[in-house]
């Protein structure tokens, strides 16, 4: 492997193609070697940003590659762990999409592959390594807004118009909680460094999925509510309201495509300080990460055990309350 994490992709996704690939290529210490795709056509968009891409005309056969040392796998959330399994096996790093199981049992066995392999496996929670939710982590821990009472966090945006989209798809792992609720339940988790004690839930499905979700409970010393959703309009907000100050994060969750990311902290009625964080691409810092994890020079701040926690939350959350959106 050397110095350099050469990193093949399962499948075309646009999402692959329009942010992780570009990422992976704009990466120190990865290139971004190889594609698993049987479309020639979707291949060609990819040779855009890698001329000397290798494309391999099946999955097995990426994973089967001396040339490929780590996988980033984006597809459909019901084909996770399945293909992370497999790359492990196979002798490959592995970085997964969220959510990387569909139930919180599924790590067991996540975990022991990774640990059987030697090799890196990791959930794409590219937040941890955004510098916003790090300086708003250190500012809860400094005491900033005083003691923590209370935290909202809210994640919508509308896909009701494109039925076909896999996220409105209940066999294949779709559902707004599996889709976005790993960022409104994860995200606190990181920040407070805490676990939740109790929790209910409230969900609109339709055919067997849920599009929207309020949770609701307690974390030690303060409450918790978030709502997620696949019917709203766009919003992205959380709130950590404390007894001496309020502190917002704009545009937490896709800082620079929703918006630019900020911290704002409410000291006072006539005391907000904004804190900014233009230009950053936590997608290519989360593949920097990777890759110095992967080659042994640092530990990655989001490990299997700390995914698992959020799939957990999500398990609760799936198992609340339920209202027919007939």
């Amino acid at each position: 492997m050397g110095d350099i994490v050469r990193f093949g992709i399962l499948g075309a996704a646009n999402f692959a193609r329009n942010q992780m690939a570009p990422a992976i290529h704009a990466a120190k210490g990865a290139t971004f070697a190889g594609l698993a795709t049987r479309s020639p056509q979707k291949a060609e968009t990819f040779r855009d940003i890698n001329p000397e891409l290798e494309v391999f005309d099946d999955y097995d056969a990426l994973l089967a590659s001396d040339e490929i040392d780590a996988v980033y796998i984006p597809l459909p959330n019901h084909l996770h762990v399945e293909w992370s399994l497999k790359a492990l096996r196979a002798g490959k790093h592995v970085l997964c999409e969220k959510p990387m199981a569909m139930r919180q049992d599924e790590y067991a066995e996540l975990i022991a592959a990774r640990d059987e392999s030697g090799k890196l496996a990791a959930e794409g929670f590219m937040i941890v390594h955004h510098p916003q939710w790090l300086r708003a982590r250190d500012l809860l821990r400094e005491g900033a807004i005083g003691e923590l009472m209370h935290v909202d966090a809210y994640f919508t945006y509308n896909n009701r118009t494109a039925p076909e989209n896999i996220r409105n798809q209940a066999g294949m792992g779709g559902g707004g909680l599996r889709d976005i609720g790993v960022y409104a339940l994860g995200s606190v988790r990181f920040a407070t460094g805490l676990e939740p004690t109790h929790l209910t839930s409230q969900l609109i499905t339709e055919q067997d999925f849920d599009s929207t979700a309020w949770v609701q409970g307690r974390f030690p010393g303060f409450g918790y509510h978030a709502m997620v959703s696949m019917r709203m309009a766009n919003r992205q907000r959380v709130t950590f309201q404390g007894s001496d100050a309020a502190m917002t994060l704009t545009a937490p969750f896709n800082a620079s495509v929703y918006d630019q990311g900020e911290i704002v902290l409410d000291l006072a009625a006539s005391d907000r300080r904004i804190i900014r964080y233009p230009g950053v691409n936590q997608y290519v810092l989360q593949v920097e990460a990777f890759c110095r994890a992967a080659l042994g020079a640092e530990t990655y701040p989001w490990p299997l055990e700390q995914a698992r926690g959020t799939q957990a939350m999500i398990d609760t959350a799936l198992a609340g309350e339920t209202i027919d959106a007939r």
